[in-house]
């Protein structure tokens, strides 16, 4: 799509002392962001406010979104001591709650959900007040590896729908499959009913309303208990153009209408991202009650 984002759908540039700071700590413990990587509009507040996601596992994925862009080739090798140094970024940064993603690696046996679980662990051994989010691959429908990372006990497990079934085999890789997206939600669920699942999806690619509430149905019947809605904003000339830009009032009626589905946690909007304030999850009452027993 050509022509100018509308006014609702720019960000301010990325400056001050705490932004400084936050990319102080990422620097020092070289780590890698999904805020970098992927480009995202919200990096300015997020870094401003001390808070980033780390992307683990790598820079490089193996599989290669139309939507990312994140590079894509033949990944590096695992870092022995990226879990501990995760684990110092979210206590120099103070995080309450630290949001942690990965590159997908099915150059790994296990697609790393060994490395991965060793980071929530490493978190929670320093930071043992810190509730931890891990945004995870669908490891291609292996059980194993998802249980594996279950069993670290993040407080929030997340792994992203992105689009429509439509949409799916045309801005994901190949190797994504929307049913085992669908799958690994309710797997989650299942295996770990204490904790939080979560999903995200965007909008802008060209879905019809009733694609996106027929999306919405399929992640409530498995159980997933929060779901974000946001936009899609193309990072570079690389990547798939925007289709459509959705208006804000769209988003709310996406809102309210997964609401009614049943989620206990819904927040859609045009800058929304699955990272993106999600510390604020841990102030609703179903969060409290639910971490609570954890």
């Amino acid at each position: 799509m050509s022509g100018k984002f509308p006014a609702w759908l720019r960000r301010p540039w990325a400056s001050g002392t705490d932004f400084g700071f936050t990319k102080e700590v990422i620097e020092d413990l070289e780590l890698n962001t999904v805020c970098q990587s992927a480009r995202c509009p919200n990096i300015g507040e997020c870094w401003a406010k001390g808070t980033a996601t780390v992307m683990v596992l790598g820079n490089i994925c193996s599989r290669n979104c139309g939507f990312c862009s994140v590079p894509s080739g033949r990944p590096m090798p695992l870092d022995a001591d990226e879990p501990a140094h995760v684990a110092e970024a979210v206590r120099r940064m103070g995080l309450k709650h630290a949001v942690v993603t990965t590159v997908v690696r099915d150059d790994l046996e296990d697609g790393g959900a060994k490395h991965i679980a060793q980071t929530i662990e490493a978190i929670h051994r320093l930071n043992p007040d810190t509730s931890v989010e891990i945004l995870v691959s669908d490891y291609n429908g292996e059980d194993e590896a998802i249980q594996a990372i279950l069993d670290a006990r993040p407080e929030v497990f997340c792994h992203n729908v992105e689009t429509t079934r439509r949409l799916h085999p045309k801005i994901r890789d190949r190797r994504f499959d929307y049913d085992n997206t669908l799958d690994a939600l309710r797997l989650a669920r299942e295996y770990a009913p204490r904790s939080i699942i979560k999903t995200a999806l965007m909008v802008g690619h060209g879905e019809s309303p009733e694609e996106v509430e027929e999306t919405l149905k399929d992640i409530a019947d498995t159980g997933c208990d929060v779901v974000c809605i946001g936009h899609y904003l193309r990072p570079t000339k690389q990547q798939a153009e925007v289709h459509e830009f959705v208006p804000p009032e769209r988003f709310k009626q996406y809102e309210e209408h997964a609401y009614a589905l049943g989620f206990k946690h819904a927040v859609s909007g045009p800058f929304v991202r699955s990272s993106y304030r999600s510390e604020e999850i841990l102030d609703t009452d179903f969060a409290r009650e639910r971490l609570a027993l954890v």
